[in-house]
């Protein structure tokens, strides 16, 4: 099925015109709350569960807690990507649907199809192995030493499918992440390990970034999450070693 989203009318006549059910539908280009409500109006009842791909930039940076609760009541507020994905949050909390829909707040996503970077100013960097390789030192906001859990392409999905038939991920948000939790600058020398280079990293100052670039605000703190919630759901658990996702995410882009 081909449609734009942004064209709702069309979005709809592909979907009923499919004369299909599914079982499972997931939602990783959900920006806004009309394409919540797109959702719940154009998938049911052709769809029996939606699994909506959030962000764990919903959260306000500086109210975050160690490790960081799905439950944190704490959100940002305004324009931008954390806040339109926390309003899509609030549009299926506050729905009436039959049909199942489960969150998964992602924290970095990595792996073959994406740009590598994790971080400021070396985030989803096209010519980041590029720059590696001639020796440019890596500009990085507090030297790269925030704490993150990057979560492998391939366990989110496999998260995502493990929703379906589980009766405790209904109407449930969970935070995602992957089993390691490093610093970000750990990130920048898993790749030039790969690359047999050597990381060089110049620190930007964390209050100076906080001051010329606000949109980076989610990016600025330690994002580290709690699995358990996933396992005691009967959820797949993220399991992809960093260093193992990692080395096919940069051979991938080694081969193109």
């Amino acid at each position: 099925l081909i449609a734009d989203r942004k064209d709702p009318a069309a979005f709809a006549a592909a979907i009923e015109g499919a004369g299909v059910e599914w079982d499972l539908a997931v939602d990783c280009i959900g920006y806004k709350p009309e394409d919540a409500r797109q959702d719940l109006e154009v998938l049911w009842p052709r769809v029996g569960h939606l699994v909506f791909i959030s962000t764990d930039f919903v959260f306000d940076p500086l109210k975050r807690a160690f490790p960081q609760p799905f439950s944190n009541p704490h959100f940002l507020t305004g324009e931008g990507y954390g806040p339109g994905k926390r309003a899509c949050e609030e549009v299926l909390l506050a729905s009436d649907t039959p049909m199942r829909w489960t969150v998964l707040r992602p924290c970095h996503i990595y792996g073959p199809g994406s740009l590598l970077g994790c971080l400021p100013e070396h985030a989803r960097d096209a010519k980041l192995i590029e720059r590696m390789r001639v020796g440019e030192s890596l500009r990085l906001v507090g030297g790269g030493h925030f704490l993150q859990q990057p979560i492998f392409a391939r366990d989110l999905a496999e998260l995502a499918l493990s929703a379906h038939g589980c009766d405790l991920a209904d109407r449930a948000i969970y935070c995602a992440a992957g089993p390691d939790i490093i610093e970000s600058r750990r990130y920048y020398e898993i790749i030039a390990d790969l690359l047999g280079v050597e990381l060089r990293v110049e620190e930007v100052s964390v209050a100076q970034t906080r001051v010329e670039h606000p949109e980076w605000a989610s990016f600025l703190c330690h994002r580290i999450y709690d699995l358990s919630p996933l396992r005691l759901a009967g959820l797949k658990v993220p399991n992809t070693p960093i260093a193992a996702g990692q080395r096919e995410h940069v051979e991938s882009l080694l081969e193109e």
